[in-house]
């Protein structure tokens, strides 16, 4: 039935039945008759632009389905025009052809019989001849058939420059009839235009069609694709000699053709130049240029804190002293001096920065500081980036807490969130928590929407992981130093007996001193919070870890659900300890008996934690929320998960943005926590070893912590205070609205 090669099999026949189609993705479930058997299998995967009868060529793997059986998934295809009269009738009547249904199908195929489609192509007049098809119909039939064919003849055009099936639908979608001229006069435009197809596709196209390897569109196109590649490295900015030492080899080409189209792309506005601020002879290239996405970002960052720090307060009279008395009395015990500095500097100025580690207090100034202002009747409005982060806050403070989108009202009709600095919010008093999280745009996004005469306290731990996107606005608003910051490094919480707020203090300090070991997780202390569980390799790290999952923790703390309460933060994606291995083996060991949905990104089972990877507006979930499949049909190939009490479908086409949350990277946990953290760490994470990395991976358990792995990667982690600097712009122009 199908010949093997080294990593696939291949078959060929005729497409019978179509029995799943997807318009979004093309993915297909249908019936399939190899050319050797008279047996028809099953077959799935990507076909754009194929109808039954064709006969297609297929490359793929073998696979079991638990409910449907062998099945064929298909890697790449070829397809070709049927030649026999069976095939050519099972084509016409497919409903390809607007006008041709299977009757109308039967009458031509009657008359011109394997002559057929050379009929259609060349001869339609003859279709007059078919009984019952008048001279509307036979233009109406001609004018579908060479829609469909340039339909067709575009897919094969695409794929003949190594474009990838999900890529040509997205080129078809996008562009319609026009997508193979424009791929042809302008093969960088798609990178710029087309979510999932980049540069090095759009120049692999422009390669082969002959463009110059210094030709202007090339350099222009490689240019910009480096500039959002550093972007995703966490820049808003970059020096110009630096962009142009990046670029030349990324595009193999010379230093002055590079530096030339700099200025050209600076000339057309599609970068933008700073010169160094009071340098009156600067050097050559050390001018930073930016994408102006990321330059008007920083313009209102700065146009902001300056408009927030000049206009006066609009809260009622307060004093300050009186009000932390106050607050102390009804919290029952005397805030430190660090505390009552931090309320103070809330209440009398305008723009002002809480920051510090686990334990020192931040929480209980917050909750002060709501209980002051709902007491003088002040409109207060609290937000986080994530969600977790928005519902840890009301629970902390007692006030309503809501996510930043939440929070603005994004409107998807306009791709823009309601509130801004036209229509700001109704309120007297922002809390900003998770503030280190916040990147460039999302910062601009909410900082403008702030009124002139309001109050913004911006509260965050400089110590974590930076945001995700790109930029280091919580930083570069210390560093401008024109902003009151209270720093809060004292321990508080639980008398300094907490190993988890201990130990992440000890990781910050630079202090490499393991905590409390074992070498097998039977041997781990129950009452500890925090633990090291010595691993001798990947595979044993592997083996810890769901040992704790499967039998220490449901043994020892029957109150935590084991896959709710028990996130794995991992430093890396990839190999034996990374994330996606542990998923697999987590989803094996802990719920391994759901019939589920293949996706992208691995099975999808009842029961199963999954995360959300980019943002949905439409279902108002974000990159990085976290719920749970609820049920899955796999007839219909449709899933239902729970975010957080809301219950949400997902189809075939949208499985992409969903992956198993058994374990996440530690990256994607920034502003959560959870009852229960496992962090695996291991010498071969070296790439990814850094102190805020740990450090961040530590305060994400609320109550146990356990590290599974090498003590010399410990090590290495908390001595790797190096982290890569992020160049920005931010603090020059906060500096320039002084």
């Amino acid at each position: 039935m199908a010949a093997s090669s080294a990593n696939s099999d291949t078959l060929t026949g005729v497409l019978e039945r179509i029995i799943f189609f997807n318009e979004e993705n093309h993915y297909t479930i249908a019936e399939f008759r190899p050319d050797d058997s008279d047996a028809r299998v099953s077959i799935v995967g990507p076909l754009p632009g194929v109808q039954c009868g064709e006969t297609l060529h297929l490359r793929g793997t073998w696979g079991k389905h638990a409910q449907h059986g062998d099945q064929f998934k298909i890697d790449s295809f070829r397809s070709e025009l049927p030649s026999s009269v069976y095939g050519i009738r099972k084509y016409l009547g497919s409903g390809l052809v607007e006008g041709i249904g299977k009757v109308y199908a039967n009458k031509i195929v009657d008359v011109f019989g394997t002559d057929t489609f050379r009929v259609l192509s060349e001869e339609s007049g003859k279709l007059r001849d078919v009984p019952g098809i008048g001279k509307k119909r036979a233009s109406a039939i001609k004018k579908a058939w060479d829609d469909q064919r340039a339909f067709r003849e575009l897919y094969i055009f695409l794929q003949t420059y190594g474009v990838t099936t999900g890529q040509c639908v997205k080129l078809v979608n996008q562009y319609g009839s026009e997508a193979k001229r424009i791929l042809t006069t302008e093969p960088y435009r798609v990178a710029r235009e087309i979510d999932g197809i980049g540069f090095k596709t759009a120049d692999r196209i422009a390669i082969n069609l002959g463009y110059a390897n210094d030709a202007p569109p090339r350099l222009d196109a490689g240019l910009l694709y480096a500039m959002e590649t550093l972007q995703e490295e966490g820049h808003t900015a970059i020096r110009e000699v630096d962009l142009i030492d990046y670029a030349a080899p990324l595009l193999e080409t010379e230093a002055k053709f590079v530096e030339a189209r700099i200025n050209a792309l600076v000339e057309s506005r599609a970068l933008v130049r700073h010169a160094p601020a009071g340098v009156e002879n600067p050097l050559p290239g050390s001018a930073l240029v930016q994408l102006p996405v990321n330059d008007r970002a920083e313009q209102k960052i700065a146009a902001t804190i300056a408009r927030l720090t000049k206009v006066g307060s609009g809260l009622p009279p307060i004093k300050a002293d009186a009000a932390v008395q106050w607050a102390e009395q009804k919290a029952g015990f005397e805030f430190a001096e660090q505390q009552r500095a931090g309320l103070k500097n809330a209440l009398l100025s305008k723009v002002s920065i809480l920051t510090g580690g686990p334990g020192t207090g931040k929480t209980t100034i917050l909750r002060a500081l709501v209980e002051i202002l709902k007491a003088k009747k002040v409109r207060v409005h609290l937000a986080a980036p994530t969600g977790r982060a928005a519902q840890r806050l009301a629970e902390t403070t007692g006030g309503f807490a809501s996510t930043i989108h939440r929070l603005l009202k994004y409107d998807a009709s306009k791709g823009g969130f309601v509130a801004n600095e036209h229509q700001p919010l109704a309120t007297d008093f922002l809390i900003m928590d998770e503030a280190s999280m916040l990147d460039t745009r999302l910062a601009a996004a909410v900082l403008q929407a702030v009124p002139s005469r309001a109050h913004l306290l911006l509260v965050g731990d400089i110590d974590q992981l930076p945001s995700v996107g790109a930029g280091n606005v919580l930083k570069d608003l210390i560093a401008s130093q024109q902003i009151p910051v209270t720093r809060l490094n004292v321990i508080y919480r639980q008398k300094g007996q907490s190993q988890i707020v201990v130990t992440a203090h000890a990781i910050n300090a630079g202090e490499p001193v393991l905590p409390p070991s074992v070498n097998e997780v039977s041997a781990a202390q129950a009452w500890s919070d925090l633990t090291f569980i010595v691993a001798e390799s990947a595979e044993d790290t592997v083996r810890k870890v769901i040992q704790l999952c499967t039998e220490f923790i449901p043994r020892h703390y029957k109150w935590f659900h084991p896959i709710n309460d028990v996130q794995v933060l991992a430093p890396m994606h990839k190999g034996v300890a990374g994330v996606g291995n542990l998923n697999v083996q987590l989803q094996s060991a802990l719920n391994p008996h759901a019939k589920g949905l293949r996706g992208p990104h691995g099975e999808y089972r009842p029961g199963d934690k999954v995360i959300q990877l980019r943002n949905n507006y439409d279902k108002v979930l974000f990159n990085g929320d976290i719920g749970v499949i609820a049920s899955v049909d796999t007839e219909a190939g449709t899933l239902t998960a729970n975010f957080d009490g809301d219950t949400h479908a997902f189809d075939r086409g949208e499985f992409g943005n969903l992956a198993p949350a058994y374990a996440i990277s530690i990256h994607k946990s920034q502003g959560s926590e959870y009852p229960v953290v496992i962090v695996p760490l291991l010498k071969a994470h070296f790439m990814m070893l850094q102190r805020n990395l740990l450090y961040t991976a530590i305060t994400r358990g609320k109550k146990k912590v356990f590290i599974v792995g090498e003590p010399a990667a410990y090590a290495m982690a908390v001595r790797a205070s190096d982290a890569k600097t992020r160049t920005t712009h931010l603090r020059e122009k906060l500096a320039a609205q002084a």
